[in-house]
Parts: structure tokens; sequence; C-alpha cells
């Protein structure tokens, strides 16, 4: 059957559409299905990609920072479950410069919830780096001396399928 919808209205087909779903009869297996698809997409991973980019001549002392006081903190997240793994990358060559970054790491973390979640690490940070002054005083360096960064979350595309 075809229902014949006014070109003005055609906006409102999908979300009239799916409340008719919803609130119709469904059978039990179609709605364990739906459930079942809902469960496997929040535990799949989810993978952001953190570019940097140093001003210019300070990307090792940006990366020596990450590392001595980003890098501990993300892998006590990975004990604790919420990241599956991280690892990072420095470009082979040289860009134009406004295509530029320095340093970027990946994150996978254990689902898309968790990566937007409001995880408050201050106390983490705290068993990590008693010194809360040289920690402080390290990273506001380590964000005086970047010039640009952004976040990429980022997905799978498969080229086979069609």
């Amino acid at each position: 059957m075809q229902i014949a919808i006014p070109g003005s209205l055609r906006w409102l087909a999908v979300p009239i559409l799916t409340t008719i779903a919803l609130v119709s009869p469904v059978s039990g297996d179609v709605r364990a299905q739906v459930a079942s698809q809902q469960q496997t997409a929040g535990d799949k991973p989810y993978v952001i990609e953190y570019y940097y980019k140093a001003k210019w001549g300070h990307a090792e002392e940006f990366i020596a920072l990450f590392k001595k006081n980003h890098y501990p903190l993300l892998k006590k997240e990975i004990e604790l479950g919420r990241i599956l793994k991280v690892f990072a990358q420095v470009p082979r060559y040289h860009a134009t410069e406004d295509g530029r970054w320095d340093f970027r790491t990946t994150i996978v973390f254990k689902n898309a919830q968790i990566a937007n979640d409001t995880f408050d690490s201050a106390p983490l940070l705290k068993q990590l780096f008693p010194d809360q002054d040289s920690y402080k005083k390290e990273e506001q360096r380590r964000f005086e001396i970047l010039d640009a960064h952004w976040d990429v979350p980022i997905k799978d595309f498969d080229l086979d399928a069609r």
C-alpha cells in the first residue's frame, strides 16, 4: 500500500511512521531483536582521534609533557576498563602549515556512553600526581605551547558493503 504525502509534509513522514511502529502491536521476537541490536550498538567500542598542533619548534616539549602528565591518566582508565586501547602517531613528514599536526592520540573507549560521560578524573589525578602545584604548572605549559587541538570521532567504513 502506498500513501501519497504532500511535499510540504514529507519531513513529518519518518517521525510519524516511527511512532506508529512503536505503538503498534509487535511480536515479542521483533522487540527482542530490536533490543538486542540496541544493546550491541551500546557495547561497541567508540574511537576518537585527538589531534595536537604545537607552536612551531615545541612539538617535542608538548609530547614529553603529554607522556608525563596525561598518558598515566589514560593508562589508569585502561585499568578501570573505561578505555580499551590508547596509541599515538606523529607525522613522518612536514605538511602545509594549515594542515599541520604534530601529535595524534587515538583512544578506543569501551563504548560511546563512556566516551561522552562526565567522568571525574580529579581523584585519579591527585593519586597519580601528589605534587598538584607542579602538575598544574606543567599542564598549563602543555596548553600554552599548543596552537590548535581538535577531536575527531571516527567509525569504521566497510568498503565491501553495497
